[in-house]
């Protein structure tokens, strides 16, 4: 069956490309692991992937990432605005000062009243422009943000509800889309997805939902150095990691996204390159907290984690992966010096499940959410089967509810106790990690409890919560690592997840393909990128 589903996705892409106008020199074809093309309008959707392929080429934030290296990890830089600071007599007040001489696509100038438009459509319900797909991907995003306003065209205000210094974290998630194009477009959401405006380094010329969108460079884009080399950019959804192996080495793509791991060899013999490279994300099962379930026993949880063989993981995944210790990857400035192990020791969680009460003649079932693929998800089908034959060892049965990975995204920000998610008491949900908002306080923040927010499990603990605040009131990068690194200690003594592995973003591609770098970051810059004859 998995043959036959791979040769009908192949043959699905085939008459794709051939309906397609003429593939121009300089084009670079990808397959995504998404199952369709992301929103298009601003604030795109599947999830990381979304803002990867559609977010940070089309659109800019105000703070974007630098995606230039790949020796270490990425940090915050000026985007569409070129500089921020806290009140120093009012830490909620923020002032951002906005880039001069931006144009959109349609040729709109960029300036604070934009800003407030785009903050509006994804956080102000009674806002004309107010889009709620938009918001479902981003309000979740800017937690921290009560008011914002426009002190003149290239000056911005943000208040915050409390003094929160992750705050550019947070709108580095934000995309700016073009209000005079909604506006030119009869101000409907659905036309501009077939015309999108952004700032960004790439114009969409054209898409077609589930079948490809194709990007062009934007030659008036303000970074020179950002400005593409190439000709086009086509996006390919292509869900199946073995309907995109194949695709690649039938010369149908330039570059896939996760290969699997069994074809990895023959591409590297056949002159495929394979780029990896850590990457601040993990591979988890978020477990829920609500009442009744067994993840609120540590010694289920640890038992949990301590039976799972992540090395043997290892080989399934062609040794694409960090096996985790963690939340964090054991090289984070964040890890710190955690008492609990995690590490694989079924003796050792065979004896907390009796403790627990539970035994061979009295096991334990759990039903857990995951998807077939999706951004980030690595190879779900595979890793979940192996998560649920490990876990029957710790006498846990595993039963899954799987659902197409969009139905996933909106399942999360339900939350554990929404009758949608069917009695699940766990959500295979992989986390981007590379900040102190969106990598540990949204997953855990009482304030945050879904749907409020995207803390799933419903999770909330008085001592995490001293910590979050301490994180969010230390202004200081130093003294706020330090902060970092005791709440991590937290995440893993208290065994808060099954913590399962760490994803090196395997991508396989053409020798064609040159210039490509990347960075630890889950976004990637297309820009410096050629394509060989």
């Amino acid at each position: 069956m998995l043959h036959l589903k791979s040769a009908l996705a192949t043959l699905a892409l085939s008459a794709a490309l051939l309906a397609s106008p003429a593939l121009a020199q300089g084009t670079l074809r990808i397959g995504m692991t998404a199952a369709d093309i992301p929103l298009t309008t601003g604030q795109p959707d599947q999830g990381g992937e979304g803002l990867r392929f559609i977010g940070y080429t089309v659109y800019d934030a105000l703070i974007n990432w630098d995606l230039t290296q790949g020796d270490g990890p990425s940090g915050l830089v000026p985007g569409l605005a070129t500089a921020w600071e806290a009140d120093e007599a009012d830490r909620t007040r923020w002032t951002f000062t906005l880039r001069e001489g931006v144009t959109f696509h349609d040729g709109s100038p960029f300036n604070a009243a934009n800003v407030v438009w785009n903050l509006d459509k994804l956080l102000d319900e009674g806002a004309e422009q107010y889009d709620p797909r938009q918001s479902a991907q981003g309000k979740s995003r800017v937690p921290a943000i009560a008011s914002y306003r426009a002190i003149d065209d290239l000056t911005l205000e943000i208040v915050t509800h409390e003094p929160d210094a992750t705050l550019p974290y947070q709108l580095a998630w934000v995309m700016m889309s073009s209000q005079a194009n909604w506006e030119a477009l009869g101000k409907d959401w659905e036309q501009v997805a077939a015309k999108p405006s952004g700032t960004g380094p790439w114009m969409m010329t054209s898409f077609v939902p589930r079948e490809r969108a194709e990007l062009v460079p934007f030659a008036d884009y303000w970074d020179e150095t950002r400005i593409p080399k190439l000709d086009r950019l086509v996006l390919i959804p292509l869900p199946e990691s073995n309907a995109r192996s194949a695709a690649l080495m039938s010369g149908q793509v330039d570059w896939i996204e996760a290969p699997a791991p069994d074809t990895i060899p023959a591409m590297e013999g056949n002159g495929f390159a394979i780029t990896s490279n850590a990457l601040p994300h993990n591979w988890t099962w978020h477990l829920s907290r609500t009442e009744g379930s067994p993840w609120n026993d540590i010694r289920v949880r640890k038992a949990a984690n301590l039976a799972i063989d992540r090395e043997s993981m290892g080989a399934l995944l062609g040794g694409l992966m960090i096996p985790a210790k963690g939340f964090m990857p054991p090289e984070s400035q964040w890890f710190g010096e955690p008492t609990f192990d995690v590490t694989y020791d079924l003796e050792a969680a065979q004896a907390l499940m009796t403790e627990a009460g539970f035994g061979p003649e009295n096991r334990l079932s759990v039903k857990a959410l995951i998807s077939p693929s999706g951004s980030g998800q690595m190879l779900p089908l595979p890793m979940n089967e192996y998560i649920q034959q490990s876990l029957a060892q710790a006498w846990i049965d595993v039963e899954f509810m799987v659902v197409e990975w969009n139905q996933m995204i909106n399942l999360w920000r339900a939350g554990a106790a929404d009758p949608s998610v069917e009695g699940s008491q766990s959500i295979n949900f992989t986390y981007f990690i590379q900040d102190p908002f969106t990598g540990f306080i949204r997953h855990l923040d009482c304030d945050l409890i879904a749907p409020n927010g995207t803390n799933w499990g419903h999770y909330c603990d008085e001592d995490m919560q001293a910590l979050f605040e301490e994180i969010k009131t230390t202004f200081d990068a130093d003294a706020q690592d330090e902060v970092m690194r005791r709440t991590h200690e937290k995440f893993v003594d208290d065994a808060l997840f099954l913590m399962v592995t760490h994803d090196v973003a395997p991508r396989a591609m053409s020798p064609k393909v040159q210039g490509f770098v990347q960075p630890q970051n889950w976004y990637l810059n297309f820009s410096s990128i050629t394509m060989a004859e």
